[in-house]
């Protein structure tokens, strides 16, 4: 999907989910806000904040915070992570910061220094079923 000019307007070729890249050897610096799938394989340094899917490549170097719906990455981040669905982190990824994810899956080789708070989604339902067995009322052993 490559933007095209006709008539002095840039107009997207159609697709179903925009995708945005930022290419090996690319550098950026800022705040980066987008909606759709973003592959980093460059160096950002600030924030990535995305309604989406952040894919950071094992070339990528990541200095500043993450916050997406899922985030992938082999490459190097030194930030935190927020990730409202779920973080994959895949070798040869390194991470030094904290997670804060409901689903996290590491790679064996992956190298992780800092906190994680991953609640789970299994965690999540057996809360729910607990809080629905507290509300139904409770019948008396024996009784017919």
């Amino acid at each position: 999907m490559w933007p095209r000019r006709s008539k002095d307007k840039w107009q997207v070729l159609t697709g179903e989910e925009g995708l945005t890249f930022l290419g090996k050897g690319a550098k950026f610096k800022g705040s980066l806000s987008f909606e759709g799938t973003v592959r980093i394989d460059g160096s950002l340094q600030g924030e990535v904040h995305a309604k989406g899917t952040v894919i950071i490549g094992a070339h990528a170097i990541i200095e500043g915070d993450v916050h997406a719906d899922t985030v992938i990455s082999g490459g190097r981040i030194t930030g935190n992570i927020v990730a409202s669905e779920k973080v994959e982190l895949l070798v040869p990824g390194s991470l030094v910061g904290t997670i804060k994810t409901p689903l996290l899956s590491l790679q064996a080789g992956v190298s992780f220094s800092g906190n994680c708070e991953a609640e789970g989604r299994g965690e999540l339902r057996a809360l729910d079923d607990v809080r629905s067995m507290e509300t139904q009322p409770s019948r008396a052993l024996g009784a017919s």
